[in-house]
């Protein structure tokens, strides 16, 4: 493998711009490469089949429609290991809409180094735009409702930050990173607290500046937190009726986000009750992964 330094300064731009921090990306490459490549091991089977010298050429295609994500990170797969004799073509940006048979790269460089990173890069390309694509549909699904799609932190260990911006590519909106950037108050903490009301001003006393939300199941508990002056308030698990009364109370004095048991089916009817926000699990911790495929050629 060669190292980060090695790798294309305007790749890293490009991938810093997105809000992606590169030397995670690369150790996270680094340990894929690992799972294929243990203690520097070699790939048996192209190595046996490939002449050192042989070079090909490669379209990476989409074979279903949907949209794309990670494929500057499928290109720095490739520079790992196929260094400065990779040149990339026809790459689309990331957040592009592609139908099936679309080629969205071309990628021209050693064979063997080609086909070593080939898994590597499809696994997270296919992954990431699998998110991308779902997101979409959910953004599909509400235009021309106030209500805008945010993901979750039901996200894959390590995987948080591709997989958030990934969500961006498909017009998502990202919700809290971590457990620090945002608290966030849940039937536990409410509990826990002696009432939702308790468990907001614990929250304000202990963490003044820090954003804030809480969960809620009925319009009692909204009453009492739009009482206190909490400008952003869940709605968990509420029938679309609830929801519109919720909206209706609330009268703009609080941002409302809709979550639970949400599906796309349901997506808009929930949306046009008025909440600005709807958060989906299942954008990370269960979507389909996308297909892409990598056909090669002797150069």
């Amino acid at each position: 493998m060669t190292s980060l330094a090695d790798a294309p300064p305007a790749l890293l731009d490009e991938l810093t711009a997105a809000g992606l921090d590169t030397g995670e990306v690369w150790d996270l490459l680094c340990r894929a490469f690992a799972e294929d490549l243990p203690d520097g091991g070699a790939d048996a089977t192209s190595v046996a089949t490939i002449a050192p010298e042989a070079r090909a050429v490669g379209q990476l295609n989409a074979r279903e429609p949907g949209v794309v994500a990670g494929l500057g990170i499928a290109v720095l797969a490739f520079h790992a290991t196929c260094g400065t004799d990779l040149e990339v073509t026809g790459r689309v940006p990331d957040g592009t809409r592609v139908e099936a048979a679309d080629t969205v790269m071309g990628v021209t460089g050693p064979a063997r180094g080609l086909l070593t990173a080939e898994r590597t890069a499809l696994n997270l390309a296919s992954h990431l735009s699998g998110v991308a694509t779902a997101t979409a549909h959910w953004v599909a699904a509400v235009e021309g409702t106030r209500a805008r799609v945010l993901d979750t932190r039901k996200t894959l260990p390590g995987l948080r930050a591709l997989q958030k911006y990934a969500v961006r590519c498909g017009g998502g909106v990202n919700h809290r990173f971590g457990l620090a950037d945002m608290a966030m108050v849940k039937d536990n903490h409410v509990v826990a607290a002696g009432g939702v009301v308790p468990a907001y001003r614990a929250v304000r006393e202990r963490f003044p500046d820090l954003p804030v939300e809480v969960e809620v199941t009925d319009l009692e508990q909204l009453r009492a937190l739009l009482a206190v002056g909490c400008d952003r308030i869940l709605l968990d698990n509420m029938a679309p009726e609830l929801m519109r009364e919720a909206v209706t109370l609330t009268d703009g004095r609080a941002t409302l986000e809709a979550s639970g048991g949400l599906t796309l089916d349901r997506a808009r009817t929930v949306a046009e009750t008025g909440v600005d926000f709807i958060s989906v699990g299942a954008l990370t911790h269960s979507v389909t992964v996308f297909d892409l495929g990598l056909d090669l050629r002797e150069e």
